[in-house]
């Protein structure tokens, strides 16, 4: 039985379809389909339909968005940065609070799931875990937020991260974070072992933030793929940035892409503004899974974002050299369903069966849309508009 029926949306294929929706999933897709009088129609007019966007890399607890202008303070290394972004966040609301709004902000715009890096570490403890959590809590069933346990001042040489570590797992977030395990914590091989034996230990995902440039940070690529083959880790242990993968030779490009797509490591890009990044279609061509996140959005690190996944695919797009409708489609995909799976999110998508979660707006193709992104959207989750009770 038909529920709810969606006439006159425009598929990224180019094609005219209904939408008929049952228990939240797409039943059928197709020209034309008939549903009984009891059925709830809504007329999408022509408009486009794009999957629900997926937020591959995003930190809820530090971001200033809603809060008045806080002008972008510099610093000179990243221990000062870290200095200045807790300065930053002692005169804002709780993080709770700024969690929620920008949650709210990125479901406006038609993201439906997310993973969030949360600070941890011997000095924050859990607190910004618990306020995330609390914000994720009200946000269940409109919103997917995956919790990365990220030790941002490093693990071995910020002593006791180690053990709030592993109580942030058992506390509830489902990914075990890292971040340079040389440039950070100067000893690449107990960094790794902590996270990864925490990770084999506890039944936990990986997402490791690497800045690491050059051959050091293809060496740091080639550790984690060894290690993640040596545990059977493969599509669970993510590199977040990876900018050493932008700096490289082709020759050694390629033999690090293989050795990902073997081990089955992805790769999270948002595409930065400042500096090379990963190319996307050659460790494609590999098998390499790529996908987008917002990451910072408006915080001590820097003053940009609106948490739209869409302008951020654009954004990818249009560092990479993305002309061709083609190469758009891909960077649509980051965005969409390649993110999704990189999550461990299944059923998402244009298709029947998939969670009938989607957004609608006006644009002539799905590269029209990535190309300029409409600012005018309709979002549904589970066939229901946002805001909707589901049940």
């Amino acid at each position: 039985m038909i529920e709810q029926l969606f006439t006159g949306a425009l598929l990224p294929d180019g094609s005219l379809a209904d939408l008929a929706v049952s228990g939240g999933r797409f039943v059928a897709i197709g020209p034309d389909l008939a549903a009984d009088d009891n059925a709830g129609r809504v007329d999408l007019g022509g408009h486009l339909v794009l999957p629900g966007f997926v937020d591959g890399h995003i930190h809820l607890d530090k971001s200033f968005f809603g809060e008045p202008w806080q002008p972008h303070r510099p610093a000179a290394s990243l221990r000062e940065r870290l200095a200045v972004e807790k300065a930053m966040l002692a005169d804002v609301r709780p993080a709770a609070v700024r969690a929620d709004v920008l949650i709210g902000q990125a479901a406006s715009l038609g993201t439906v799931a997310m993973r969030s890096h949360v600070d941890v570490d011997a000095t924050t403890g859990l607190s910004h875990l618990h306020a995330v959590m609390a914000a994720r809590e009200k946000w269940r069933g409109q919103m997917d937020i995956e919790l990365v346990a990220f030790p941002q001042a490093g693990i071995v040489t910020c002593p006791g991260t180690a053990d709030i570590l592993d109580a942030a797992i058992r506390e509830g977030a489902e990914v075990v974070g890292g971040i340079d395990p040389e440039g950070m914590d100067g000893d690449s091989e107990a960094h790794l072992g902590i996270v990864f034996g925490l990770a084999e230990r506890r039944g936990a995902k990986i997402d490791i933030h690497l800045h690491e440039a050059g051959l050091p940070g293809v060496e740091q690529l080639h550790r984690i793929a060894a290690r993640t083959r040596a545990l059977g880790l493969c599509g669970r242990v993510t590199v977040s940035h990876a900018y050493a993968l932008g700096d490289v030779e082709l020759p050694v490009l390629d033999t690090i892409a293989r050795a990902l797509a073997d081990a089955g490591v992805a790769i999270m890009t948002n595409a930065p503004g400042d500096r090379a990044f990963p190319p996307i279609l050659r460790l494609r061509e590999h098998g390499v899974r790529v996908f987008a996140g917002n990451d910072n959005i408006r915080d001590a690190w820097w003053p940009y974002g609106n948490g739209d996944m869409l302008q951020r695919a654009m954004l990818i797009g249009y560092r990479s050299g993305f002309y061709r409708d083609e190469d758009l489609a891909v960077a649509l995909a980051m965005a969409t369903t390649e993110a999704a799976v990189s999550l461990g999110l299944e059923g998402r998508g244009l298709q029947v069966g998939a969670e009938a979660s989607f957004v609608a707006l006006p644009a002539v193709s799905a590269a029209a849309a990535v190309a300029a992104p409409p600012s005018e959207r309709r979002v549904f989750r589970h066939g229901k508009p946002l805001g909707a009770p589901i049940r």
